[in-house]
Formats: C-alpha cells, sequence, structure tokens
C-alpha cells in the first residue's frame, strides 16, 4: 500500500490541520477537538447547523463549512463516529443562542454519540435538534425509509439547511426545511473497487476485475447486485431506474442532480455516466434545474460513483442556489 501519509493513526488529525492551513479564510479548528468551524462563528442569534461523521469521506464532512453551509463539523478516526464529547463541546462553541441543528448520515455509531451529546445539551436548556440523513434508495424499503443509509445525497440537506439558517429562520423552521430536503432526496451508489483502509493496508472487501457492485454503502456495506461488468449506460438504467421507483420524481418535475466520484473514478467516467443519466430522465419527462459532478462524499479510494436526485419545489430551489463560501463548495 502506497499513500501520501505518516502514521495511519495520524491522518484524519493531519488532514484537519491541512484544511484549516489551505482555508483560513474559511475556517478554524477548536482546541483540544477535532472539529472545524466557520472562522466567525458563534454567530449571534443564528441557529448553528452543525455535522460530522467518520473521516475518509473528505469533502464530506468537515471540507463544507463555512458561510451558508454548516457551521461546524466534528470528525472521527476513518469510517468512525466521533466521540460524544467533541460533539458537545463544537455545539456550544458554535451556539450563537438560537439552538444548535445537528444533521448527520444514519449510521448507528453516529446515532449512539450524536444522541449522548445531544442529551448533555438538553440537560444545560440548550435548544437541540436532529436530522439523519436517509437518502440511499438500496438500503432498506420504503416502509423502512427511516432506516436508510445517508450517503451523497447528504449534500444536498446539508446544503439547504444551512441556507435556511443562514436567512435567520428558528430552529423548528430549520428543521422541518433539512427534513423536507432529507425525504426529497433518493441515492444509489456502484463499487468498481474495494478502498483500502490506512490502519490496516487491505481492502475492506473483495471485487473481481470484471466485477460490479450496485447499492453499495460507504463503508462497504453490501449492495443490491454484485456480478458482470456492464456498461456506463447499463449502469445508470439500473440505478435511476431503481432511484425512480422509489418514488424520487414524477413527470413533470425539476429535480437536482449529483453525479459523485467515490474517490478514484476520473472526472471523465463520471461525465459519461452524467450523459447517461441526463438522457434517462429527459425521457422520464424530469427537468434537471441544477447538476453538480465531481467528489462530493467519497470512500478513500474506492473506485466507483453515486447518483442522487432531490426533487425541488421553489423554497428548495431558493435555498440551493444561495450563496455559499467553504473550503470544498462555494456559489454566488
Amino acid at each position: 500500500m502506497k499513500k501520501l501519509i505518516n502514521s495511519p493513526d495520524d491522518v484524519a488529525s493531519e488532514t484537519m490541520e491541512g484544511l484549516v492551513a489551505a482555508f483560513p479564510q474559511s475556517v478554524r479548528s477548536l482546541e483540544g477537538v477535532r472539529a472545524i468551524v466557520r472562522r466567525d462563528a458563534p454567530i449571534q442569534g443564528k441557529v448553528a447547523v452543525v455535522t460530522g461523521g467518520g473521516s475518509g469521506h473528505e469533502p464530506m464532512w468537515w471540507c463544507y463549512v463555512g458561510r451558508g453551509m454548516p457551521d461546524a463539523s466534528i470528525v472521527g478516526n476513518i469510517f468512525a463516529a466521533p466521540p460524544p464529547s467533541p460533539i458537545y463541546q463544537t455545539a456550544k462553541a458554535v451556539d450563537g443562542g438560537r439552538g444548535v441543528l445537528f444533521i448527520y448520515g444514519n449510521y448507528s455509531g453516529d446515532v449512539l454519540n450524536f444522541d449522548a451529546a445531544v442529551e448533555i445539551l438538553k440537560a444545560e436548556k440548550v435548544s437541540v435538534a436532529v436530522v439523519r440523513t436517509t437518502d440511499d434508495v438500496a438500503s432498506a424499503p420504503p416502509d423502512r425509509k427511516s432506516d436508510r443509509r445517508g450517503i451523497a445525497g447528504s449534500f444536498f440537506a446539508l446544503k439547504i439547511a444551512a441556507a435556511r439558517a443562514e436567512e435567520g429562520a428558528g430552529l423548528e423552521e430549520v428543521t422541518a426545511t433539512a427534513k423536507r430536503a432529507n425525504f426529497s432526496t433518493r441515492s444509489m451508489a456502484l463499487a468498481l473497487s474495494s478502498c483500502t483502509i490506512p490502519a490496516s493496508g487491505q481492502p475492506i472487501f473483495q471485487l473481481g476485475e470484471d466485477e460490479v457492485a450496485i447499492g453499495m454503502g460507504g463503508h462497504g456495506e453490501p449492495g443490491i447486485y454484485h456480478g458482470p461488468m456492464r456498461s456506463a449506460d447499463e449502469l445508470a438504467q439500473l440505478m435511476i431506474s431503481s432511484i425512480l421507483a422509489d418514488e424520487a420524481a414524477k413527470s413533470g418535475d425539476e429535480v437536482a442532480v449529483l453525479v459523485n466520484g467515490m474517490g478514484a473514478t476520473p472526472l471523465g467516467e463520471l461525465l459519461i455516466m452524467y450523459r447517461a443519466v441526463s438522457k434517462l430522465l429527459s425521457e422520464a419527462k424530469l427537468k434537471i434545474y441544477r447538476s453538480y459532478v465531481g467528489n462530493y462524499c467519497t470512500t478513500l479510494d474506492m473506485a466507483g460513483c453515486s447518483i442522487s436526485l432531490i426533487r425541488l419545489d421553489d423554497e428548495l430551489k431558493r435555498l440551493l442556489l444561495a450563496p455559499a463560501d467553504s473550503p470544498y463548495f462555494t456559489q454566488g
């Protein structure tokens, strides 16, 4: 295994140090806590949007902190949830007096640790709300949507909720907007290869040279299809069919589309996938309002991609296009 690291034990901490050194105009770290916060946090009179999760998914979660984006992100070791104490400390550090909304992926370790921090905050009379992202249609059937994983489509909930908070909305309003964005988002991922965790130096699963895994989770969780490789058009067809079958959108709806790289997929291949996706959505009479293609939520050095759709209304469109300024997402 060849990686541009020093020690496997220091990957998360040194990634954070590099991020702060590269983007000091946008973010800073908290002393004694592995967390990134907005340079100007806390912002009095504003709901604080806080996210977090295991590292190894960059730019998700901590590279999206900034104006018009989350106020802070706490990140654990590779694929490991951050402990309750730094979650609590970070929320306290960015609380501007109008409460804290936690948004994070629906994984057992994250749920356990964020919930523990929530209990401490509530005991101290801090207003807190939680939204767990559940966009991965491959991880549970529609009647168990609340059990689904959060993958790259989490980006939409983060961006939209943070924009609503930036407008000065209250905690209940920001939370409701985040829930609506999450409810309107569907995703599916595929893997062409495993990733290698630095601490072990070994792939987390095995995939043959001519095999593809569809529905794979962000940490190598089993998918819905594991078999011979197919063409980009065929893979896009399979994924989009599954997403649309989950009531993602109906004819005439406007959607935003994210074709996300898993870490080792060339941009050219992602654009080929987007080409197929755009044709399929046109055939389904869906209007693409906004497109995003690139690495938004990775799995270390995994080859593959995910596709996310969010069904938009006028408010979600406005919030999606609202100005944002973070290390790895800027617009307006």
